[in-house]
């Protein structure tokens, strides 16, 4: 009907009215096909206007990201034919079964459909790009920075587990704050010996040295560059940014690294975040020991680890704790804070085991070995 009136319209125009049609040239006027009804100018609208909305929903980026399950990786065994953790200069024992170190994949610049796919699968949730991206900052900048979180993860697995099985740390600068006392005096990866006249057997020795200081005193600083002999140098310091500490500030970070005749070695690739430290130190002390650890069990867990072996809570647990079971874990051993979290989430056949410290985690490997309860999410 619409047909027929629209053309009924231009045939029938009054004297000086305007014939939509006039303007078009003769082949037109006498080929009806050129023309586009009503119906047909809604499907060309309709069509390109999903048209458009596929071409946003497939290029589109969301500011969002998709977090999931990502690789797990046993540190007691190889990756590509390498070994996750190579110790070399001491005497090492055989292992047997797993202790998995779990990850949580992310997904950047997800367009509108694929984030739709992760909403829908339940098994990816989507996360403000921001959190894990601040503005301004790089692609390549958070790469570095999440880098540089898993080599500290790696010293203080190494640090914590050697302490463990008594062995000597040594204390190094980890950072010199330019314009500090510090500065122009000491470099990173130097030695601390004394900080006036106390010596520095650990970390905490450097602040129990500078208490009671105030800005302006001059000390005493003895170190050590690159295996030179060691010097001391007097440094006046000066005023502590942090408002709430008064004592003198000298301007470096003290770190405690391991001071061993021989190596231990991390090698895993793709991997970012402080997460795995737990499951390193585990490792460490499972091929430096006579015995097995897990006893053929196959083990995952997660957790940052700090030198004195605290175990601190991670992100991700809800993730980690499926790829666990996924990669064919039973234990699976969590930082007591993420407990509620990881009980909320865990697939069935998954044993949670609440772990906060290096000693508690070795103390409930042993009782799952002999069969004894184990605290629990």
């Amino acid at each position: 009907m619409s047909e027929s009136r629209d053309e009924t319209t231009a045939e029938k125009s009054r004297p000086g009215a305007i014939d939509p049609y006039a303007a078009l040239p003769s082949a037109v006027e006498e080929d009806h096909g050129y023309r586009l009804t009503r119906r047909g100018w809604t499907l060309v609208l309709s069509s390109a206007l999903v048209l458009v909305f596929v071409m946003c929903g497939l290029f589109v980026r969301v500011p969002y990201v998709a977090l999931g399950p990502g690789p797990t990786y046993d540190t007691l065994g190889q990756v590509d034919g390498v070994q996750v953790i190579e110790i070399k200069g001491h005497q090492t024992f055989p292992t047997s079964g797993e202790l998995r170190m779990t990850t949580v994949s992310l997904t950047d610049e997800v367009s509108l459909f694929e984030s739709l796919g992760y909403w829908v699968s339940g098994r990816y949730a989507l996360a403000p790009r921001e959190e894990y991206f601040k503005p301004g900052e790089s692609d390549e900048e958070v790469k570095q920075q999440n880098v540089r979180q898993f080599q500290d993860s790696q010293s203080n697995a190494e640090v914590a587990a050697l302490r463990k099985l008594g062995e000597p740390v040594k204390v190094l600068a980890k950072e010199v704050v330019a314009g500090s006392p510090a500065d122009h005096v000491l470099a990173a990866g130097d030695r601390l010996l004394k900080v006036n006249n106390v010596d520095i057997t650990g970390e905490e020795k450097v602040r129990e040295a500078l208490a009671g200081t105030r800005p302006g005193e001059t000390i005493s600083i003895t170190f050590q560059h690159e295996g030179q002999p060691a010097r001391t140098e007097s440094l006046t310091l000066a005023q502590n940014p942090d408002p709430a500490r008064p004592e003198g500030f000298i301007g470096l970070q003290p770190i405690d690294r391991a001071d061993v005749p021989y190596d231990v070695s991390i090698t895993l690739q793709e991997v970012g975040g402080p997460s795995a430290g737990l499951m390193f130190a585990l490792a460490i002390i499972d091929q430096l020991t006579e015995g097995e650890l897990v006893d053929g069990e196959h083990v995952a867990g997660t957790g940052e680890i700090t030198e004195r072996g605290e175990v601190n809570p991670i992100g991700g647990i809800s993730f980690k704790v499926v790829a666990a079971r996924e990669a064919g874990a039973t234990t699976f051993l969590v930082p007591e804070d993420n407990c509620a979290e990881a009980a909320a989430a865990a697939p069935d056949g998954l044993k949670l085991v609440k772990v906060s410290s290096l000693d508690g985690a070795l103390t409930a490997l042993e009782d799952l070995k002999a069969d004894r309860p184990t605290p629990s999410c």
